[in-house]
């Protein structure tokens, strides 16, 4: 192997009458590099960006919901929630009951904005970043206190430790009709989640307060599941079927976000495809650069084979020649890729306006399979294209390469 290499440097490096193949070989080098970081960099921006987005949505959806088939509340949930909890999933953070309906809240200034009430155990250490650090004030844990998102608090105009009302339907004895329910609450607090969706349309209240004020006695809306690993879900999801009692149904945040998920997906494999697409134009100039090559190398060839150098040989030399250009150029568009994405980390070069996706700029995260995937696929692309050229060169016959000469 160390003749093939020897002959294969020699032909990438020197040899000043082929300066237009040295000329090819280097824009191939610079092809490959350009492809291979613009995979590394795109990647990584929507791997940073597609990270936020998950991580707050799911901060205030279910990792897992436990419902009841056949009815919207259940009161059956205290012995489901003692089956769950005695299992002790190890992929399990929290287990808790959360009961939720349709409200209209109405501010100070009699401004009015219909919204989502929930209601959770507060008592409990609370997953969600947002619920940990308020952007104001307190969480509502006495009974009648309110903690709303910052997008009905500036549509309503409500501040904390402000007076609000809140208006809930509630069914009549005839059922006919509708006869609202109308109570004052306190306002201890303003989250603020990320999310729009979330910041301006829900309020959130203490398990006990909800109840009383949807009349639900001692029913609640589903059980919520919060996890460690939140690609945990499928896995906890089947193992949580087995221990469940018939009657209800166990559903992951993947069903819940279904479309957003594979659309997020779906746009990943799409951009990993079309930029894939440089390397495969930057390996058509490894095939052009080495044919070239074997036709200008028809004597050398000649002279090699009749000093006894096999096909195999022949093969070899050209093979590890465009692989040169495939390791150089895959190297450098790796290294490139690094640097690029460690500045751009440091000085936040990608700017996004904070009042909507509530971050100031947008991180590119390097995720390992993606990393390897990149350089594998680039090395694949740049390995298969040396085999066109290389199995020309050894099918080359000796007595016709040196009678053209």
């Amino acid at each position: 192997m160390r003749f093939e290499f020897f002959v294969a440097k020699r032909y990438l490096l020197k040899g000043r009458k082929y300066s237009f193949v040295s000329t090819i070989s280097i824009v191939s080098t610079i092809g490959i590099s350009i492809g291979v970081a613009a995979l590394i960099i795109a990647l990584s921006l929507v791997n940073g960006f597609h990270s936020d987005i998950i991580n707050k949505i799911l901060s205030s959806t279910p990792h897992i919901m436990v419902r009841d088939v056949n009815e919207s509340d259940f009161d059956r949930y205290e012995e489901l929630l003692k089956v769950i909890k005695e299992q002790a999933f190890r992929e399990i953070v929290s287990v808790e009951p959360v009961v939720f309906g349709t409200v209209l809240i109405k501010g100070v200034y009699k401004n009015s904005a219909g919204a989502v009430l929930k209601g959770i155990d507060l008592n409990i250490p609370r997953t969600e970043s947002w619920l940990k650090k308020l952007r104001r004030g307190r969480l509502p844990l006495e009974t009648n206190q309110l903690l709303i998102g910052s997008q009905i608090a500036s549509n309503v105009g409500l501040l904390e430790e402000e007076t609000c009302t809140l208006i809930a339907p509630r069914p009549s004895l005839s059922h006919s009709s509708i006869i609202p329910k109308i109570k004052k609450f306190k306002v201890t607090g303003i989250f603020e989640s990320g999310l729009y969706e979330i910041d301006s349309q829900t309020i959130i209240t203490n398990l006990d307060t909800a109840q009383e004020i949807f009349e639900l006695d001692n029913k609640i809306s589903y059980i919520r599941i919060s996890l460690e690993d939140i690609f945990d879900a499928e896995d906890t999801a089947l193992k949580l079927r087995e221990i469940i009692p018939p009657g209800f149904s166990v559903i992951t945040w993947k069903e819940l976000k279904a479309s957003l998920y594979s659309a997020l997906k779906m746009e990943k494999n799409v951009l990993f495809f079309t930029l894939t697409l440089i390397i495969i134009v930057a390996s058509l100039n490894i095939i052009a650069g080495l044919m070239l090559l074997v036709i200008q190398k028809i004597k050398d060839i000649g002279i090699l084979t009749s000093y006894g150098a096999t096909p195999r040989i022949i093969k070899r030399i050209f093979f590890i020649q465009g692989s040169i250009i495939g390791i150089l150029g895959t190297g450098a568009g790796v290294t490139i890729g690094l640097i690029f994405c460690y500045f751009a980390n440091k000085f936040e070069l990608i700017k996004v306006p904070s009042d909507i996706f509530q971050m100031s700029y947008v991180p590119f995260t390097i995720h390992l399979f993606d990393f390897f995937a990149v350089v594998v696929v680039s090395l694949l692309i740049s390995f298969t294209a040396t085999l066109i050229p290389s199995k020309k060169a050894a099918s080359v016959n000796v007595v016709e390469a040196i009678k053209n000469e």
